[in-house]
């Protein structure tokens, strides 16, 4: 089962569940990664989302990464990707996946830039993180083709347009 604990801070309003979008978000992602038998496994998962702003993003991309700009969606995994096969093997207990971060400013001006709902921007990153936290990444071309496939199907379950349509 996938637990997902969300940290909202005020720029964000209430207009929209966000816990709800960040777990429905999460568990898509999660679904359509090759690691998706995880959700059906006997043990907690756990991850966490913060939505927060432009200030604490830039901060924590230069103290974990080395740039010193804010960015839209950060990531923290806590389990190692070769790790993640043997908790489809455990029957009890729970596993912490990591932590997703997002720039409210960044995330609202992207949206706006694209002309798509934020909500639908917001799902989109948060499957993105959360393909982050199960060894994904997007630093070779193979590996981000690999990693786009899985956004969106994800995003399709979601109901959610293709976000790379205009670059195929």
């Amino acid at each position: 089962m996938l637990q997902t604990e969300l940290i909202a801070s005020s720029e964000w309003g209430n207009e929209q569940d966000w816990t709800e979008l960040a777990a429905r978000a999460a568990k898509a992602g999660i679904a359509a990664s090759v690691h998706a038998d995880l959700l059906a496994r006997n043990f907690e998962m756990e991850l966490s989302v913060k939505l927060s702003d432009n200030a604490d993003v830039q901060s924590l991309n230069k103290a974990y990464r080395g740039k010193d700009k804010p960015t839209n969606v950060l990531s923290f995994p806590q389990i190692q990707p070769d790790l993640l096969e043997a908790l489809a093997n455990t029957d009890d207990g729970e596993a912490l996946l990591g932590d997703i971060i997002l720039a409210y400013e960044t995330c609202r001006d992207e949206a706006a830039a694209k002309e798509i709902p934020f909500s639908d921007h917001i799902a989109h990153l948060i499957v993105h993180g959360s393909l982050h936290l199960l060894g994904y990444d997007h630093e070779n071309e193979i590996d981000a083709g690999m990693m786009e496939n899985c956004e969106i199907n994800a995003l399709a379950t979601l109901g959610i347009a293709n976000p790379y349509a205009e670059q195929t």
